[in-house]
C-alpha cells in the first residue's frame, strides 16, 4: 500500500547462490576430496579426469574462520541440531535441541568433520550463501548439499583453506 514502510525482507537484497558447475581442476588432490576455499567462498568436489564440481558456500564470520585438514566422519539426512554451549552463551535464544526438518538450520543434509565441531551442511537461509555469517560451518543451499552428499563417502578428505 502506498505510504507504508517496506519490511526488511522487501528491501534487503536477496543473495542467490551461484549455480554449481563442473570446472577444470589442475590441483594436487585426488578424486573424492573436498577442497574448500573460504576466501573464494567456493567448495570443490574433485572428480576424476582433471575436473571438479564447484559449489557456492557460506563460511565462518570474522572470528570464526578456520583452515585445516579433516575427514568426513559421518553423514546425516535431515539432521537434528544441538547448539554448542559456547553458541548458546552467545545466543541464549537458541533452543537446546532441534529435530531435523525444513526449519532446522542444518538443512537437508550434513557431513560431519572429524576432530572439529564443524559440518558441511544445508541451510534454511539460502540468502546466506556467499556470505561470512556462520559459526565456522560450511553452508550450502539444500539442493547443492543433497548433490554433494550423494557424491561424498564417509572418510573423504576435506581441505579447508583461507
Amino acid at each position: 500500500m502506498p505510504g507504508q514502510p517496506l519490511s526488511d525482507l522487501e528491501v534487503r537484497p536477496r543473495a542467490t547462490a551461484p549455480p554449481r558447475e563442473i570446472v577444470t581442476y589442475e590441483g594436487p588432490y585426488a578424486a573424492g576430496t573436498i577442497v574448500v576455499s573460504t576466501g573464494e567462498r567456493r567448495l570443490y568436489f574433485i572428480l576424476p579426469g582433471n575436473q571438479a564440481m564447484k559449489y557456492g558456500i557460506g563460511v565462518g564470520r570474522p572470528g570464526f574462520e578456520w583452515a585445516g585438514t579433516s575427514k568426513v566422519s559421518m553423514k546425516r539426512e535431515w539432521p537434528s541440531w544441538a547448539p554448542s554451549a559456547q553458541m548458546r552463551r552467545r545466543r541464549p535464544d537458541l533452543p537446546r535441541f532441534m529435530r531435523g526438518g525444513p526449519d532446522n538450520p542444518l538443512g537437508a543434509r550434513a557431513m560431519y568433520l572429524s576432530r572439529t565441531l564443524y559440518r558441511i551442511h544445508g541451510s534454511n537461509e539460502p540468502q546466506t550463501i556467499g556470505r561470512a555469517v556462520s559459526s565456522g560451518c560450511i553452508r550450502m543451499t539444500n539442493e547443492d548439499v543433497i548433490d554433494l552428499y550423494e557424491r561424498v563417502s564417509v572418510g573423504a578428505r576435506v581441505i579447508v583453506s583461507r
